[in-house]
């Protein structure tokens, strides 16, 4: 495994200078060790680098590819024309993934970096004279590693566990079970929510986007929810019991659009969104490349961007085709004949219309192959460079209300799981149901959570990850292909890895 050093106190000084969220910066760099963390504002500040490195699951990196791609709402295609072929994407688009690849090597990177930082976080706070006064923050930093360590599991499966800030190379940590990372993240959880304030006891706006006790409920509802594949026994009560926290605190409610959800204007304003990352990429502090990466290059006329897109990640029919014609949900998919926002076509230099149609080729497709989802809207948003400023959102209200609805079904509470996906679907103008199905639940959460980094868990879950087949996935697979692989760089650096079943 990677080693994990602690964190000098300088270099942490210069990590956290870059922080996400609105919680003071100070630079520590006169200060020693027995003296650092003095008060709230330094804390708060070395707590901040943790949520700015666990900001890298939601925005577009390795961890986030992971848990879109080699599903079928997601696809990066090679481009005849040139540029984004990549064999890593087509060996987990078609679930061919070897323990070289590099995107789930990167993947790994991330997370475990996220989790070090942590460690060394809760090390020093825990260590400071002024500790018992910061009982929040080492609640956060805690909840933070708990939730890096969700996300590696959910991954990978059996992995390490480290909860020190430095690892001796003759005493490096063996594999630990799934199951045993499951009660981990669990009992850690439950123990920061205690110390978490209520969004109800915080001004929401000015306290944004730091975890409250709703935020932590959250992700235990969705540990919850996949407690069965982690660990072969389900928690479906729990999961109730987590999601009824968050809606009988009363803070939260659907917004009337989904969209409002992902526009830069509505930082920190909305009443959905339980839990996001706060990006502002002129002050350093992170970045949405969701536009520069996602969206055809004509788009820089549609929407007058300083910068051509890249043309990159795209979706598919399958994705398309679940929506109804009338559902508000599918005006965040660019499919069919283009236009600009007045109403006119949108043209190329040739005076071609763009037309997007669905990719049949992922090592050579057209430009113009590839639907494509533009969830963060660039409605509002103010550029650096390629980069937009909309907050990265990792947790809203209609997953609770699904989270919910599922769980219940499973419990044979049929009526309040049609009363919740209803809820949804009544939201974004789709047909209400009169009765629900498990096909109508997963099929609903491919809907309102497309590209949010949801759609492997869910299949997972649903089994269809495994048992179906869509545009380049062709065969079935055994529920092995349920994990990836431990990377091979991390085998070869600590002996006492075990590699994942299949690989």
């Amino acid at each position: 495994m990677k080693i994990l050093y602690k964190i000098q106190f300088v270099l942490l000084s210069a990590l956290l200078s870059t922080a996400c969220t609105k919680l003071d910066e100070e630079s520590f760099g006169r200060l020693s060790p027995s003296t650092y963390y003095q008060n709230e504002g330094e804390a708060n500040s070395s707590v901040a680098g943790i949520y700015q490195s666990l900001q890298q699951v939601q925005g577009v990196s390795a961890p986030w590819t992971l848990s879109v791609e080699g599903t079928d709402e997601f696809i990066v295609p090679g481009r005849a024309s040139g540029g984004w072929y990549d064999q890593n994407n087509i060996d987990i688009m078609q679930h061919n993934v070897k323990a070289d690849n590099q995107t789930v090597s990167n993947a790994w990177t991330n997370i475990f970096s996220e989790i070090g930082i942590a460690n060394a976080v809760l090390e020093s706070l825990n260590s400071s004279p002024s500790a018992a006064t910061f009982r929040v923050q080492i609640a956060e930093a805690k909840a933070l590693r708990a939730y890096g360590y969700f996300y590696a599991m959910d991954l990978w499966g059996n992995v390490p566990l480290v909860t020190v800030g430095k690892i001796e190379q003759n005493n490096l940590p063996a594999t630990t079970s799934r199951a045993d990372i499951f009660k981990f993240v669990e009992s850690e959880l439950l123990a920061a929510v205690a110390d978490l304030p209520a969004t109800s006891a915080v001004n929401k706006t000015s306290y944004y986007p730091r975890l409250t006790k709703e935020a932590v409920y959250s992700v235990l509802a969705m540990a919850y929810l996949n407690a069965e594949v982690y660990t072969g026994t389900s928690k479906w009560n729990e999961a109730i019991a987590m999601c009824n926290n968050v809606i009988n605190s009363g803070a939260f409610a659907l917004e009337a659009n989904v969209a409002d959800n992902f526009k830069a204007l509505n930082k920190g304003k909305t009443k959905e969104v339980i839990f996001a990352f706060s990006i502002d990429p002129a002050k350093n502090a992170g970045s949405n490349a969701y536009i520069l990466y996602s969206q055809p290059a004509l788009d820089q006329q549609r929407y007058s961007l300083p910068f051509a897109p890249a043309n990159g990640f795209s979706t598919q029919k399958e994705a398309l085709d679940r929506y109804e014609p009338k559902d508000k949900r599918i005006n965040l998919l660019e499919y069919g004949p283009q236009f600009n926002l007045n109403g006119s076509p949108l043209l190329d230099s040739k005076g071609v219309q763009l037309n997007l149609v669905n990719c049949v080729s992922f090592t050579a497709a057209a430009d113009n192959e590839g639907y494509r989802v533009l969830k963060y809207v660039p409605e509002g948003v103010t550029w650096t460079g390629p980069y937009g400023n909309n907050d990265l959102i990792q947790t809203r209200y209609a997953d609770i209300l699904l989270t919910k609805a599922e769980a219940s079904f499973r419990l044979g509470n049929l009526g309040d799981a049609l009363n919740l996906i209803n809820q949804i679907r009544t939201r974004s103008n789709a047909t209400s149901l009169t009765n629900v199905t498990l096909k109508n639940l997963e099929e609903e959460r491919a809907r309102e959570f497309i590209w949010e980094g949801h759609r492997r868990r869910d299949m997972i879950r649903f089994g269809t990850y495994f048992n179906t087949t869509w545009t380049f996935k062709t065969s079935t697979d055994p529920v092995t292909k349920g994990i990836y692989p431990i990377p091979l760089t991390q085998l070869a650096t600590n002996p006492k890895l075990k590699q994942n079943t299949g690989y």
